[in-house]
Protein backbone atom coordinates (compact mmCIF):
# COMPACT_ATOMS: atom_id res chain seq x y z
CA UNK A 1 0.00 0.00 0.00
CA UNK A 2 2.90 2.60 0.37
CA UNK A 3 4.59 1.60 -3.02
CA UNK A 4 0.95 2.79 -4.08
CA UNK A 5 0.51 5.84 -2.40
CA UNK A 6 4.34 6.77 -3.05
CA UNK A 7 3.87 6.61 -6.60
CA UNK A 8 0.92 8.91 -6.06
CA UNK A 9 1.75 11.25 -4.50
CA UNK A 10 5.02 11.46 -6.63
CA UNK A 11 2.57 11.81 -9.41
CA UNK A 12 0.28 14.69 -7.92
CA UNK A 13 3.55 16.57 -7.24
CA UNK A 14 4.39 16.22 -11.22
CA UNK A 15 0.65 17.18 -12.19
CA UNK A 16 1.46 20.50 -9.38
CA UNK A 17 4.79 21.71 -10.92
CA UNK A 18 2.51 21.15 -14.53
CA UNK A 19 0.38 23.01 -13.41
CA UNK A 20 2.22 25.57 -11.93
CA UNK A 21 4.26 26.28 -15.02
CA UNK A 22 1.12 26.34 -17.24
CA UNK A 23 -0.02 29.42 -14.47
CA UNK A 24 3.02 31.43 -14.85
CA UNK A 25 3.39 30.92 -18.64
CA UNK A 26 -0.10 32.38 -18.85
CA UNK A 27 0.78 35.16 -16.42
CA UNK A 28 3.81 36.01 -18.24
CA UNK A 29 2.31 36.64 -21.33
CA UNK A 30 -0.91 39.15 -19.70
CA UNK A 31 2.59 41.07 -18.55
CA UNK A 32 4.61 41.31 -21.19
CA UNK A 33 0.94 41.82 -23.30
CA UNK A 34 1.40 45.91 -22.68
CA UNK A 35 4.89 46.25 -23.77
CA UNK A 36 4.71 43.89 -26.65
CA UNK A 37 1.50 46.08 -27.92
CA UNK A 38 3.36 49.19 -27.53
CA UNK A 39 6.75 48.06 -29.37
CA UNK A 40 4.40 46.59 -32.32
CA UNK A 41 2.32 50.12 -32.34
CA UNK A 42 6.12 51.67 -32.98
CA UNK A 43 6.97 49.36 -35.54
CA UNK A 44 3.07 49.55 -37.41
CA UNK A 45 3.55 52.99 -37.60
CA UNK A 46 6.59 53.28 -39.77
CA UNK A 47 5.16 50.89 -42.45
CA UNK A 48 3.09 53.53 -44.05
CA UNK A 49 1.36 57.39 -43.79
CA UNK A 50 -0.61 57.83 -40.50
CA UNK A 51 -3.52 58.72 -42.33
CA UNK A 52 -4.13 55.15 -42.96
CA UNK A 53 -4.75 52.35 -41.04
CA UNK A 54 -2.88 50.29 -38.94
CA UNK A 55 -0.76 53.32 -39.01
CA UNK A 56 -3.16 55.53 -37.44
CA UNK A 57 -4.30 52.90 -34.67
CA UNK A 58 -0.74 52.28 -34.03
CA UNK A 59 -0.31 56.28 -33.74
CA UNK A 60 -2.93 56.45 -30.80
CA UNK A 61 -1.45 53.31 -29.16
CA UNK A 62 1.59 55.05 -28.92
CA UNK A 63 0.60 58.57 -27.65
CA UNK A 64 -1.61 56.78 -25.32
CA UNK A 65 1.66 55.75 -23.82
CA UNK A 66 3.07 58.96 -24.18
CA UNK A 67 0.53 60.89 -22.31
CA UNK A 68 0.98 58.91 -19.22
CA UNK A 69 4.04 58.86 -17.45
CA UNK A 70 3.30 56.22 -15.20
CA UNK A 71 2.32 53.61 -18.27
CA UNK A 72 6.26 54.22 -19.48
CA UNK A 73 7.26 53.32 -15.82
CA UNK A 74 5.20 50.28 -15.01
CA UNK A 75 3.57 48.80 -18.21
CA UNK A 76 7.67 49.17 -20.28
CA UNK A 77 9.76 49.03 -17.26
CA UNK A 78 8.16 46.99 -14.21
CA UNK A 79 6.30 44.79 -15.86
CA UNK A 80 8.84 43.14 -18.15
CA UNK A 81 11.33 43.55 -15.41
CA UNK A 82 9.00 40.49 -13.88
CA UNK A 83 8.55 38.50 -16.21
CA UNK A 84 12.53 38.66 -17.13
CA UNK A 85 12.88 37.71 -13.33
CA UNK A 86 10.12 34.89 -13.13
CA UNK A 87 11.01 33.43 -16.58
CA UNK A 88 15.08 33.26 -15.27
CA UNK A 89 13.65 31.24 -12.35
CA UNK A 90 11.05 29.34 -13.37
CA UNK A 91 13.40 28.09 -16.61
CA UNK A 92 16.69 27.35 -14.23
CA UNK A 93 14.24 25.58 -11.18
CA UNK A 94 12.77 23.57 -14.34
CA UNK A 95 16.05 22.67 -15.77
CA UNK A 96 17.41 21.88 -12.75
CA UNK A 97 14.09 19.68 -11.25
CA UNK A 98 12.96 18.48 -14.60
CA UNK A 99 15.23 15.81 -15.72
CA UNK A 100 13.51 15.52 -18.99
CA UNK A 101 14.09 18.87 -19.74
CA UNK A 102 17.70 18.39 -21.44
CA UNK A 103 17.08 15.34 -22.99
CA UNK A 104 14.12 16.44 -24.54
CA UNK A 105 16.06 19.44 -25.61
CA UNK A 106 17.71 17.15 -28.27
CA UNK A 107 13.90 16.35 -29.71
CA UNK A 108 12.38 19.43 -30.50
CA UNK A 109 9.31 18.67 -31.26
CA UNK A 110 8.53 16.12 -28.27
CA UNK A 111 9.74 19.44 -26.61
CA UNK A 112 6.95 22.10 -28.24
CA UNK A 113 4.51 18.92 -27.63
CA UNK A 114 5.67 18.21 -23.63
CA UNK A 115 7.27 21.50 -22.70
CA UNK A 116 4.70 23.81 -24.64
CA UNK A 117 4.26 26.28 -21.20
CA UNK A 118 7.68 25.82 -20.37
CA UNK A 119 8.40 27.20 -24.08
CA UNK A 120 5.85 29.80 -23.69
CA UNK A 121 7.59 30.90 -20.44
CA UNK A 122 11.19 31.14 -22.39
CA UNK A 123 9.54 33.09 -25.03
CA UNK A 124 8.06 36.00 -22.41
CA UNK A 125 11.45 36.61 -20.70
CA UNK A 126 13.53 36.91 -23.90
CA UNK A 127 10.86 39.46 -24.78
CA UNK A 128 10.68 41.08 -22.26
CA UNK A 129 14.89 41.13 -22.59
CA UNK A 130 14.69 42.64 -25.41
CA UNK A 131 11.87 45.12 -24.52
CA UNK A 132 13.81 46.57 -21.70
CA UNK A 133 16.89 46.98 -23.89
CA UNK A 134 15.01 49.15 -26.57
CA UNK A 135 13.12 50.91 -23.45
CA UNK A 136 16.97 51.58 -21.37
CA UNK A 137 19.00 52.33 -24.58
CA UNK A 138 15.91 54.80 -25.77
CA UNK A 139 15.85 56.14 -22.02
CA UNK A 140 19.22 56.92 -21.93
CA UNK A 141 19.54 58.10 -25.71
CA UNK A 142 17.57 61.07 -24.26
Amino acid sequence: MSAISRLTGGLLCIIKLFMRTRIIAVSQLVLIFPAALFMTSLVLRQLQPQQYEPAHSAQQVVMWYAARMWSLWILLLALPIAVLVTGCATLLRGWKSDTALPSAARQLLAVIRAQFAMLVVAAATLAAGGILAIVVLHMLAD
